[in-house]
């Protein structure tokens, strides 16, 4: 009989791996299962009545403590006053660089940077490469893909460019969880920002991550949670010690832009207002066109210019439309609350045209500067609830990252603030996740565990971003052979990262498959000794990575989908327990696969 992780296994690759076809089939599945369970429901008061098992509460399990009490494990140590203030201020010290474009190309040095003439041998010529003479490779994108891609390739020896669409490079959103497959392979690209990364970050590993009920849910038959209660808790730490892999860390943002800046390529390969907007495969190189008329040229060019990418639309012949300025992700984003009015809007356009598909969820996001109640023994949690769920993860220097996801239509935004409401944001998430102070309880009635308004009240309502979540079949809908064998690559010209594989955010991989990504298209472009060989090995990247993503983003797309039936199956006999412990036995497995060496 099929083990219940390889069943689980197929299952997220198919839901993964075949591009959406028309726009229904673009949104999140429906929920018809659930609907048919919901009418099976037991809601019989005296069947809810009772104590729920103490164990349930218990922060550390026994396994658990194994892991942690080994001689290898790290071991966690609370953080300093000093600690605290030095993440902090190494947070801004970054963010203040990014934004004096500290190591960016600017003035003389863009007016006779090397893209800006054809390779030595001319447009329509191959070449043989050489130590003088190596690969010149054009990265569309300035986010974490594009700097793992551009690091990767400079560590190969090829010439590097770095276009970024964005006005300044000040980044934005909240911390990264940089998880062991991923710190592995920039280990490999460069062990000097490995280094800084590890110093700079904060271990998450040596605590316990796992899945709440956000309120009482239950019954006698299907089994008894008081509100807080753990459904299932696992540890990323014992994975990795299998792999021979260092534990996973959090690291700011701008800090992880900085320690790539300085140490991953030279000085000027950074271009920030630089979009992308055409290409051309000219015979023997790749000419670039960027926004503002500038050209480029290239031996490679590499879009890793996120969920709305132009190389990717040029690439797969979509709408225009289906490129550039959209709002996306769960890490919110610089964009003032005018910006993100618009944008929230004319993304359900755009996703429309790119083929992305809403995931059903729109996310709060913040990066509160509160040194949580249970950050001594929790690194990561999500509090399940009906139509809802709120993640929260240490982001380092007590601080807490949390994102509040909800289940509604695309495109929607908050109420401007008012004198009577200042604070709509606040005001909505306090009825979403009532816990009994400022509202009794939720639209449902139910009233939730504390942590969640923790970490909302310790929040400014200027620092809540708002983002509808889109993410997308690797694969697009296509007869095309050639376009199966190499879904992420057509000539000289491939894509990775959030442009080849947009995820949901529950696994925290979005970031680190785009890391591996990076890693094995510079792999597979080192092989190339003579650039028409440079088609064959983007090829090859492509059909090395797609499958295992594909997986991941099944996983991580399966598991926003089933997160906020939790809180049904609570209440069936049976079923509620079953994915309980299908859950609880597939995490390893999962922490397995993810956490591997070889990428």
């Amino acid at each position: 009989m099929p083990s219940t992780p390889l069943i689980i296994g197929l299952a997220a690759t198919a839901h993964a791996l075949v591009a959406p076809t028309t726009p229904h089939q673009r949104l999140a599945p429906t929920n018809a299962v659930a609907d048919l369970l919901r009418d099976a429901k037991l809601d019989i008061p005296w069947l809810a009545e009772g104590e729920a098992p103490k164990e349930n509460k218990v922060n550390t399990p026994d396994s658990a403590k194994r892991i942690f009490a080994l001689p290898t494990a790290p071991k966690r140590v609370e953080e300093s006053p000093e600690r605290v203030e030095e993440v902090r201020a190494r947070a801004r010290t970054a963010a203040a660089d990014a934004a004096a474009l500290r190591g960016m190309l600017t003035g003389d040095a863009d007016q006779t940077a090397w893209w800006r003439s054809p390779p030595p041998a001319g447009e329509g010529t191959e070449r043989d490469l050489t130590t003088d003479e190596p690969l010149r490779v054009l990265v569309a994108g300035g986010g974490l893909a594009g700097l793992v891609t551009a690091a990767a390739c400079h560590s190969k020896g090829m010439k590097v460019a770095l276009f970024e669409q964005a006005s300044s490079y000040a980044p934005y959103g909240g911390p990264i969880q940089i998880q062991s497959n991923a710190l592995r392979a920039i280990q490999r690209i460069n062990p000097q920002i490995y280094e800084d990364l590890v110093q700079a970050g904060t271990c998450t590993a040596d605590r316990v991550s796992g899945l709440k009920i956000g309120y009482k849910r239950g019954n006698k038959l299907a089994g008894l949670y008081d509100k807080g209660d753990w459904l299932v808790r696992f540890d990323t730490l014992g994975p990795a010690l299998e792999a021979e892999l260092p534990p996973t860390v959090v690291v700011d943002r701008p800090v992880i832009q900085q320690i790539f800046v300085k140490h991953g390529f030279p000085a000027d390969t950074v271009r920030i207002k630089s979009r992308v907007v055409d290409y051309e495969d000219r015979g023997g190189c790749v000419k670039v066109t960027l926004e503002d008329g500038t050209e480029a040229f290239g031996d490679v060019l590499v879009g890793a210019d996120g969920v709305w990418s132009s190389v990717r639309k040029i690439m797969h012949g979509l709408d225009e439309g289906a490129g550039g300025d959209a709002a996306s992700g769960a890490a919110g984003g610089a964009l003032d609350e005018a910006e993100a009015r618009k944008m929230a809007r004319d993304t359900v356009r755009v996703a429309q045209k790119a083929l992305r598909r809403y995931s059903g969820f729109t996310c709060y996001a913040a990066l509160a500067n509160h040194k949580a109640s249970n950050i001594e023994e929790v690194s990561y949690q999500i509090l399940l609830g009906d139509k809802k769920y709120f993640v929260s993860t240490d982001g380092g220097g007590e601080r807490q990252q949390w994102f509040a996801l909800i289940r509604e239509d695309a495109g929607g935004v908050d109420p401007e603030p008012t004198p009577e409401n200042p604070t709509p944001k606040l005001d909505r998430l306090r009825r979403e996740f009532a816990n009994g102070d400022a509202y009794a309880c939720d639209q449902d009635g139910k009233v939730w565990d504390g942590f969640a308004l923790e970490l909302v009240d310790a929040t400014p309502e200027e620092d809540i971003k708002r983002r509808d979540l889109y993410d997308g079949a690797p694969l697009l809908a296509t007869w095309d052979p050639k376009r199966w064998l190499a879904p992420w690559a057509s000539g000289r010209v491939a894509i990775c990262g959030d442009a080849a594989h947009p995820m949901m955010p529950n696994l925290g991989q979005g970031g680190c498959q785009s890391t591996e990504d990076g890693y094995r298209l510079a792999e597979e472009l080192a092989t190339v000794q003579h650039t028409k060989q440079t088609a064959g090995a983007l090829g090859s990247y492509s059909r090395k990575r797609v499958f295992r993503t594909s997986i991941v983003q099944g996983f991580a797309q399966l598991g926003s989908d089933l997160l906020v039936d939790f809180d049904l199956m609570m209440t069936i006999p049976l079923i509620g327990p079953f994915f309980l412990t299908a859950t609880q036995l597939s995490m390893p497995w999962i922490l397995r696969f993810l956490y591997t060496p070889e990428f």
